[in-house]
């Protein structure tokens, strides 16, 4: 019986880039359905919490998304530019946001397409790799969505005519994720159980090989 669960992500989430290729392998040889819920990063969603947290948190993402990487293998660099604009030493969020909606609603779009594991997995890695520099330029992110099976320009389109829908799907899918008992990213929700951060994924695979999680066989 294949499996569901819901993966809570963010484009602007260091954490959920290191999390998502890792989460799109699992559900490639293994038979469970993740589904992307895209969400728009605290920022966006409630900037007033980064301005009453501890002025160290930031430095602390900074080094430690940067040894996690390192650790992981994987490739990594904050992105050129930022999908947030913000003065990182104020923490002040800039009234205007060319990237962030544009990235998240084509995240949405992608999901309802059941191509959003594949979309969020290309997309961030031309955003958070440091394999290319401005990410937003030219060919970058047409190239990253073709990998994923999907067309910039067709996705690009219903982004700009759907864009009230999409957010109202964005918005259902950050009151899921409240209702299932977190607020941050990456968080995957599992038969109601959430499981924060990039560092659980194998506590995500030990509760569902409780539930009968098995390999994918040809044709799944």
């Amino acid at each position: 019986m294949t499996l569901s669960s819901d993966l809570y992500f963010s484009f602007r989430s260091p954490y959920s880039y290191l999390a998502i290729g890792r989460y799109r392998e699992l559900s490639e040889a293994l038979d469970v359905d993740i589904a992307l819920r895209p969400v728009y990063p605290i920022a966006i969603r409630d900037p007033d919490i980064l301005f009453t947290g501890s002025p160290l948190s930031g430095r602390y993402i900074f080094m430690d998304a940067g040894r996690s990487a390192q650790m992981l293998g994987i490739p990594y660099r904050w992105p050129r530019p930022d999908p947030i604009v913000q003065n990182l030493m104020t923490r002040e969020i800039a009234a205007e946001q060319p990237y962030i909606y544009r990235l998240t609603r084509l995240g949405q779009a992608a999901a309802k397409r059941g191509q959003g594991l594949a979309f969020a997995d290309e997309v961030s890695r031309i955003i958070w790799s440091g394999e290319v520099d401005d990410w937003h330029e030219g060919e970058h992110m047409a190239e990253a969505t073709a990998r994923a099976g999907l067309d910039l320009a067709e996705l690009d389109a219903e982004v700009e005519a759907e864009a009230k829908q999409l957010d109202a799907e964005i918005g259902a899918n950050e009151k899921a994720l409240a209702d299932a008992g977190h607020w941050g990213v990456p968080t995957l929700v599992f038969e109601g159980e959430p499981f924060f951060g990039q560092d659980r994924i194998e506590m995500v695979k030990w509760r569902m090989e409780q539930k009968g999680l098995a390999p994918r066989t040809a044709g799944q």
